[in-house]
């Protein structure tokens, strides 16, 4: 991962997403319109972006992170790096960036819900002052998994 450029996500860009999100999380991935609703016609939503200028079109994201601004709370909706991106530090990028659109924006918290059985994204939340507050029974349709939820203050010095 030699250069890259930080963008929010814009209409057009729920194609490419939804093939990383299929990449990132074959047993629950988000379709093309889930993106797109959030995309073109959700207020509450945000994308952030991780492109390479140098990728050919339809390959350029290299991952994402999406967020629901809602009564001062962030719910982080998702965390996708693209599998030849992961282990660089895209990750940590993408959640830095997002809390400082949410701090911007006067979110007091973020939250989000993972899997117990994600090691490696408990690692990156935890890394990022995530700590673990609950758990949601039966949270994944596809297998009945149940969800850590996590949760993360910011601190308004910052």
């Amino acid at each position: 991962m030699d250069k890259f450029e930080i963008r929010p996500g814009t209409p057009g860009d729920q194609e490419e997403m939804a093939r990383i999100d299929l990449e990132c999380f074959p047993e629950e991935p988000w379709s093309v319109e889930m993106f797109r609703h959030d995309l073109e016609d959700n207020p509450f939503a945000l994308y952030i972006l991780a492109e390479d200028p140098e990728a050919p079109e339809g390959e350029k994201i290299m991952g994402y992170v999406g967020v629901y601004l809602i009564a001062g709370e962030g719910h982080i909706t998702n965390v996708a790096v693209r599998p030849k991106y992961r282990r660089e530090g895209l990750g940590n990028v993408l959640l830095r960036i997002l809390e400082q659109h949410c701090r911007l924006a006067e979110i007091t918290s973020m939250t989000l819900e993972v899997r117990p059985s994600n090691d490696t994204a408990i690692r990156l939340y935890e890394r990022n002052g995530f700590k673990t507050e609950g758990r949601r029974k039966k949270y994944y349709e596809n297998n009945g998994e149940d969800a850590l939820i996590m949760w993360k203050v910011l601190d308004p010095q910052k």
